[in-house]
């Protein structure tokens, strides 16, 4: 067996199945869970329609490449969402199986093994699949603290030259998750300086730049940041989106990767032998969800209710803030956040993740404890019911 394998650790999940093990199943609540980030309004129609209508797509062997019109949809939507003027459906544009797979699988494509020392750079906290790409791929992954005290930016400042030279691939997060922080162009501009300077590769997970608060101020893209900067080749650069967040779809698994030309040549080479080729039907379907916008500001309209509902309700007690974007609350526990979600759930019945789940130990400190991740997933009214909980569970003592 490969031994890095050995070198994964549990995901957050599992920890939390083993956390909760021994707690009473006989709750007088009803169970409410808000700690995966899985969407559950309703699948649009336009998109079950679609699906169901492609079905004889099943017949054929897709291509890797997915069809021209999938392609040309998502550069649409790129160059609609981002302001950008042009995008190659060609050779800018790939579509993969959601996000999670494509974000695993680029790191085995970039990452040259045999440079001594190789690292691959993730925020921290993060979302898991960064560090075991990084594993798999044979390097060490180097992890970012973001943290309060700096807006929980992707503060980078610190690192020097001899470490920039062992980076061949950086994970950002934007917005990211689990805090919700949007990268300004002011930290794309460092980002993309120290890529020129060093070489590596910018792999930018966007899966979350859909759901955001105010209509007239959508989160800043990677691929509008390096075209606002004259960056138009997109250069070393490489975003990841889905439409799992932005239309509710996490079991389709459709999603692309778009930017640097040259670095998705080889990344479709990869790929041709990986077998990851997307279902037409599923391929019919995201053309319909791309092309539509309606359904989107309806889900935007959904998160920013529950939002306004219920931050208020938890600031007290939690020092909650809403995000730039994103569904997730970043609550500070007034203790251990493992003992809180533990006790959350045995005396309440609503399931939050520790923060410390989701980060690792770097310079002296693990920047999620003291945290509970809360993805406000569920419907308002079971959200706004958990909150009420979360309230009575603070006010008695936790």
């Amino acid at each position: 067996m490969n031994p890095d394998l050995d070198r994964l650790q549990p995901y957050p999940f599992e920890k939390l199945r083993a956390l909760f093990d021994g707690l009473p199943t006989d709750s007088p609540h009803s169970a409410i869970r808000l700690s995966i980030g899985e969407p559950r309004h309703d699948t649009p129609k336009l998109v079950t329609d679609a699906l169901a209508a492609n079905l004889h797509g099943l017949a054929t062997y897709p291509l890797t490449t997915g069809t021209v019109a999938l392609r040309q949809t998502i550069a649409g939507w790129l160059m609609r969402r981002y302001a950008l003027g042009a995008v190659s459906a060609e050779t800018q544009v790939l579509p993969v199986t959601g996000s999670r797979e494509a974000l695993f699988a680029f790191a085995q494509c970039v990452v040259d093994r045999t440079q001594p020392n190789a690292r691959v750079m993730c925020p921290n906290p993060f979302y898991q699949i960064y560090e075991g790409a990084a594993l798999l791929a044979g390097a060490q992954p180097l992890f970012i603290n973001t943290v309060a005290a700096s807006d929980f930016s992707f503060d980078i400042s610190g690192i020097d030259a001899d470490t920039w030279r062992t980076v061949q691939l950086v994970y950002v997060c934007s917005p990211g998750n689990p805090t919700g922080h949007v990268m300004s162009l002011d930290e794309w501009r460092t980002l993309f300086a120290l890529s020129d300077e060093h070489g590596f590769v910018i792999a930018a997970d966007e899966c979350y730049s859909e759901i955001y608060v105010d209509e007239a101020s959508p989160p800043l893209g990677a691929l509008e940041a390096a075209w606002q900067l004259g960056r138009t080749d997109f250069r070393n650069l490489v975003v990841f989106s889905s439409l799992s967040k932005r239309s509710n779809v996490p079991g389709l698994r459709s999603g692309f990767v778009a930017g640097d030309a040259a670095v998705l040549k080889q990344f479709l080479r990869y790929r041709t032998y990986h077998g990851c080729a997307m279902s037409p039907s599923v391929q019919a379907a995201s053309i319909a969800a791309w092309n539509d916008e309606a359904h989107v500001v309806e889900n935007r309209r959904l998160y920013r209710e529950k939002f306004d509902q219920i931050t208020p309700m938890l600031a007290p007690w939690l020092g909650v803030e809403k995000p730039d974007a994103g569904f997730y609350l970043w609550a500070r526990t007034p203790g251990s956040d493992t003992d809180f979600a533990r006790r959350l759930q045995a005396e309440y019945n609503v399931t939050v993740l520790p923060g410390s789940y989701l980060a690792r130990d770097a310079g002296g400190i693990n920047p999620g404890a003291g945290y509970v991740r809360i993805a406000l997933v569920a419907s308002p009214d079971e959200c706004l019911e958990a909150a009420e909980r979360i309230v009575a569970f603070c006010r008695a003592g936790a």
